[in-house]
């Protein structure tokens, strides 16, 4: 006897998953870094012509293929493929998450300290310089931060993708968005802010470069999630009766939304900081 498969419970709540699932350092730190380093509009409008074409075609094709099979992507390459290979490559979908787990929940665990302390009142050590580098030399402090982490994700995920997964979606990512326009107000606003945000959203094309290129196909990779078996895995829980077309659609106006949010949170504040200089903002951070 085969125990009922869970499901999301309508477009909302596979859209918000799967946006939450995909949003993350490579739309909140690796974008922006890429974008002004890369020429700004020009990379912008390279990774939405990117997006819009192979990403969007390879983000139908993942939720097809786990909501056609209902199972993980072992199983679920292991349903299609005709070789041995090509069942392996579900393998390797597999154990790219694996390996990306304990890197987020590392960053996970300094989020935990930032905002116990900020809810402490310590806003003003927070933003010292040498806060972080103190905290993360301490070993005991942030292995506790990563176990209380890592503790709060298993929590979610025994919730079930209804009670876990989706809930805590449909609250979270609503807060990231109205935090991510408060902070790219706040950055527009600064003095000199306004010409960071003309080298992000107008395209020169004197920057175009064959990198440019090659970085918005690595950022489209990295950013939506793709070949790292998420998709499918959310696809195999979405129902019969969701639109494909339509959810993955909106999952990725969301997560280039952010993406591009993130870009005006942070190159405007550089160019506000820097004056303008180049060379600062490329190098990633202010």
């Amino acid at each position: 006897m085969h125990n009922k498969r869970s499901t999301f419970s309508g477009k909302l709540g596979f859209v918000l998953s799967a946006a939450g699932a995909s949003v993350g350092l490579g739309n909140i730190w690796r974008f922006p870094y890429l974008a002004a380093k890369y020429g700004g509009g020009i990379f912008l409008l390279i990774y939405i012509v990117l997006a819009l074409t192979f990403g969007y075609t390879m983000i139908i094709a993942e939720t097809t293929l786990g909501r056609m099979t209902k199972k993980s992507p072992v199983g679920a390459f292991h349903t299609f493929a005709k070789t041995k290979f090509a069942s392996f490559s579900g393998w390797i979908n597999a154990i790219i998450p694996i390996l990306i787990v304990p890197y987020y929940s590392v960053i996970g665990g300094w989020v935990i300290k930032y905002l116990f302390e900020y809810l402490k009142g310590d806003a003003k050590l927070l933003a010292t310089d040498t806060y972080f580098s103190t905290f993360i030399s301490n070993g005991v402090s942030t292995e506790i931060c990563f176990i209380l982490f890592t503790f709060f994700t298993l929590a979610i995920i025994y919730a079930g993708v209804q009670n876990g997964i989706e809930r805590v979606s449909k609250f979270m990512m609503p807060v990231l968005v109205v935090l991510s326009v408060i902070i790219a107000g706040y950055s527009i606003s600064r003095p000199g802010a306004f010409e960071g945000v003309k080298y992000f959203l107008i395209p020169n094309f004197d920057n175009f470069s064959w990198m440019t290129v090659v970085s918005a196909m690595g950022q489209m990779f990295y950013s939506l999630s793709i070949a790292m078996g998420i998709l499918i895995t959310f696809g195999s829980y979405m129902k019969k009766d969701v639109s494909i077309e339509g959810s993955t659609e909106n999952v990725e106006i969301f997560d280039t939304a952010i993406a591009i949010m993130a870009g005006l949170m942070i190159i405007p504040a550089v160019f506000s900081f820097s004056g303008g200089d180049m060379e600062t903002l490329k190098a990633g951070h202010p």
